[in-house]
Parts: C-alpha cells; sequence; structure tokens
C-alpha cells in the first residue's frame, strides 16, 4: 500500500488532497497544530486515515513530531501563512513567521522524514501564484513562494532519485476564501474565464505525484492568469 504523508491535510486545499489519495487506497497521514483536529480529520477522511500534531511555526519539534511514521511515498507539504505584510507597515515577527513555516519548516520536514523516503518517493511542495502576481501586502508571501521554487530544484538535487516539485495554486473559486465572492476580479481576467476549481488543483497534485519523468518544475494551477 503506498503511504501517503499530508503535513497541512486537515484543511483547504490540502485536506482535498489527501481525500483524493485516501479515496485511491492510500495509507494517508495527515497533520495539524491540534492533534485533536488531526484526529478528527483523519476518521472523517476515512480508509487508512491517521491524524498527528506537527506544528511547523516551531521547526525543531518536527523531527519528534514525525518520528513514528514509516516509510513515505508521497510527500505533500501544504500548510502555509498567509498575513498582509508591506514595507510601509512591516511586522517583523510576522515576517519571520511566515519565512519559518514555508520554507525552514518545509526544508526540515523533508529532512526529518528523508531516510523514510522511499527510492522512488515523490514529493510537492505548496507555493502560489502570489510568486508571480504580487498584490498589496505580499511581500512576505511572495518572497516565500519565490522561495519555493528555489526549494524545489535543490532538493531534487539533493533527494534523487526522488523527485520533488512545486504546485502554485490561483485563485481557487471554490475555496472557503472564494466560494461568496461569485464576482472576484480576477475571474474575467482569466483566459479560460474563470477561476479554477479545487477539483484542478487536487487533479495537478496527484499528477505530480505520479508522474515519473516530471521533476523540479513548477505547475502553476491559474488558468492562465499569470500571462494577462
Amino acid at each position: 500500500m503506498t503511504t501517503s504523508v499530508l503535513v497541512g491535510g486537515s484543511s483547504g486545499l490540502g485536506r482535498a488532497v489527501a481525500q483524493r489519495l485516501a479515496d485511491r487506497g492510500d495509507s494517508v497521514v495527515i497533520t495539524s497544530r491540534s492533534q485533536e483536529r488531526a484526529t478528527a480529520v483523519a476518521r472523517e477522511i476515512g480508509g487508512a486515515a491517521q491524524g498527528l500534531a506537527l506544528d511547523l511555526a516551531r521547526p525543531e519539534t518536527i523531527a519528534d513530531a514525525l518520528a513514528e511514521v514509516g516509510e513515505v511515498d508521497c510527500l505533500v507539504i501544504s500548510a502555509i501563512e498567509q498575513s498582509t505584510n508591506s514595507i510601509d507597515d512591516f511586522d517583523i515577527a510576522a515576517a519571520v513567521r511566515t519565512v519559518t513555516i514555508k520554507l525552514v519548516a518545509y526544508v526540515e520536514t523533508v529532512r526529518a522524514l528523508h531516510d523514510r523516503l522511499t527510492f522512488d518517493a515523490s514529493v510537492v511542495l505548496f507555493g502560489g501564484l502570489a510568486k508571480e502576481r504580487p498584490y498589496p501586502g505580499s511581500t512576505m508571501v511572495t518572497t516565500a513562494n519565490g522561495g519555493i521554487s528555489a526549494l524545489v530544484r535543490t532538493l531534487a538535487v539533493e533527494l534523487a532519485p526522488r523527485r520533488v516539485n512545486a504546485i502554485h495554486p490561483g485563485v481557487v473559486g471554490d475555496s472557503p476564501k472564494w466560494i461568496d465572492v461569485p464576482d472576484h476580479p480576477h475571474a474575467p481576467r482569466t483566459p479560460i474565464g474563470r477561476l479554477v476549481t479545487t477539483a484542478e488543483v487536487v487533479g495537478a497534485t496527484e499528477f505530480l505525484l505520479r508522474n515519473t519523468g516530471i521533476n523540479a518544475v513548477d505547475l502553476f494551477v491559474d488558468g492562465g492568469l499569470r500571462v494577462t
């Protein structure tokens, strides 16, 4: 049985990916800052899902939190820290937290599981469209997502022959954040004429996990918004 670990798999896109992998028969491990929430969501996902408490804001605790995880075939890290931060009103503590979660903790998670990644394991890291399309207040989000692109390239070398890729979702129209905003200004500017869906992001993530020829790439799932 394939074992998939979803860091940040208790909510949002990570939760949707976890459900897809569980439905295809994977043994799924999801994480949340709260053990209670991780356990509850794992129960909802069903199958062989289990939950673990893991706090990416405290990277020094990650190795211990993952100590009981066995061999890993697929690793998806989707946890995010979205906070508005601009040069004119710069919050240093928030900036440090964003970079710690998105870059330091992502690397530490991979390092902690390195010796348990199977020979043909696949890793997918979540970035975001802000990497290419900054917006007011996205200073640290844009910077961190840009770091994800650099990270997948170096990890693809360091973890070879295991594959490492990044996925960068655009505005996901049916996500909890945007589902009640039917007239999002990006929708008419997107070449496909609409916002992308959760199912499309999940499908793209599964493609990166399963296609053994794809390595060290940035995959944008934005309907082409970045070219407009």
